[in-house]
């Protein structure tokens, strides 16, 4: 299984705040967002139609927006925009009035990178905060201090930030600092990669990255081929961020927003990951003297990993092993299987809406939010008139399943995986 890699962080400071941190999701389409904020997130982050850098991610319309600002209003959530392009001419038409969409519907902030954004938001929509995008690459106290006096009240911080660096911005600026704590990492310098526009024409700072870091290659040495045909090939992409076990470390430092990497991550990803971090973050403010990691939670975290884990730029500058050059493993013999729509007391059966195939006789687990978890085997299926079936073999199927204990609607059911 894979493992987070710890040492001992260099930063290791004295608690200097008291005030929890705002958790922060990504939510790539509508429902995604729902299981974010409803699994624990105090914000969400999303992509309109328009200057962002998913462009393939479903991103929402207006009127989705709208619903979702409506749904996080229900919890107490947020919601941002994510507006970090870099703008070419082509792209101010239009500008103004989108902001002015945006707050119109309700968001929170936006996140932006490019100065004439920035300014034509603070402009024409003065009730959107305005977030200075990790886009930026901002790395030094002396650049939040600029982006303070421009009047921004959050600075997402670069990816190669270090626990070092956060401390000495949060010692000569008082702002909000965001930084990323779990996701994925660039192989180049985040946001400043030009392999995509190379490599396909798709500009990775107008939302077009191909994510050719992650790609196979061919590997030379003195012209000679490193790998058969039959063997796997070179690839170079980075190790994904963890910072679960250093958690206590994140608050005391003084990051403001833990940020989740993940728009085009799937629901049982962005619900899992959520669920991890509100937990642990509920239980350090709980008793911050007595906070101990919990096992659960790094397992939680291996089985909606994608790729090995490991601490990104806090503790060190990252070297050749935080790096992936062959295929890995699955991180964890588990697939995400159904959603809980309905729960009748009654008969102890669920109305679970299938995402994965699923039969009689396997194992599965069912999690919610705030640590609910059991296992059990599946051993009564029916369809939705009641009829025996032996699986759940179609695309967004309604089945039912006798549950070992109750549930509700939104809990998660995952299946474990045969050996090969």
């Amino acid at each position: 299984m894979t493992t987070i890699e710890k040492t001992t962080p260099r930063y290791q400071g004295k608690r200097h705040r008291l005030d929890r941190p705002e958790l922060l999701a990504p939510a790539g389409n509508l429902e995604k967002l729902k299981f974010a904020i409803h699994y624990g997130a105090d914000a969400v982050y999303i992509g309109g139609q328009k200057y962002g850098l998913r462009s393939n991610a479903d991103n929402f319309s207006f009127e989705e927006m709208k619903e979702g600002v409506e749904f996080a209003e229900r919890y107490g959530a947020k919601v941002f925009v994510a507006t970090n392009i870099y703008a070419h001419n082509e792209d101010i038409d239009g500008l103004e009035d989108y902001l002015r969409a945006l707050e119109n519907a309700g968001i929170a902030a936006i996140i932006a990178a490019d100065p004439a954004i920035i300014e034509t938001a603070q402009r024409v929509a003065p009730k959107l905060e305005v977030h200075l995008s990790t886009q930026q690459s901002t790395l030094n106290w002396q650049a939040v201090q600029f982006w303070k006096e421009e009047g921004l009240p959050r600075v997402v911080l670069a990816r190669e930030t270090s626990f070092k660096d956060i401390a000495e911005i949060k010692k000569h600026v008082d702002i909000e600092i965001e930084a990323f704590i779990h996701g994925a990492m660039c192989s180049s310098f985040s946001g400043r990669c030009v392999l995509s526009n190379h490599f396909t024409d798709r500009d990775s700072n107008r939302g077009g990255c191909c994510q050719s870091c992650r790609w196979k290659y061919d590997l030379f040495v003195d012209d000679m081929p490193m790998y058969s045909e039959e063997e796997d090939k070179f690839t170079m992409g980075s190790k994904d961020l963890c910072m679960i076990e250093y958690l206590p470390e994140l608050i005391e430092v003084g990051v403001d927003s833990f940020k989740i990497e993940g728009r085009m991550k799937s629901i049982h990803y962005v619900a899992t990951v959520v669920n991890v971090y509100r937990q642990a973050i509920d239980a350090y403010f709980a008793d911050p003297e007595h906070f101990e990691l919990k096992q659960e939670w790094v397992e939680e975290i291996n089985k909606a990993a994608n790729r090995p884990l490991n601490t990104g730029f806090f503790l060190d500058t990252p070297g050749a092993e935080d790096h992936i050059y062959e295929p890995e493993e699955k991180a964890a013999p588990y697939d995400f299987a159904g959603i809980v729509v309905d729960y009748d007391a009654k008969s102890g059966f669920a109305t679970v809406q299938q995402r994965n195939h699923f039969k009689k006789g396997q194992e599965i687990e069912f999690v919610g939010p705030n640590g609910m978890f059991f296992k059990q085997t599946i051993t009564e299926i029916t369809d939705i008139d009641g009829a025996e079936i032996e699986a759940a073999r179609h695309p967004l199927q309604h089945i039912r399943i006798r549950t070992l204990k109750p549930v509700k609607p939104m809990d998660m059911m995952r299946k474990k995986l045969a050996k090969k």
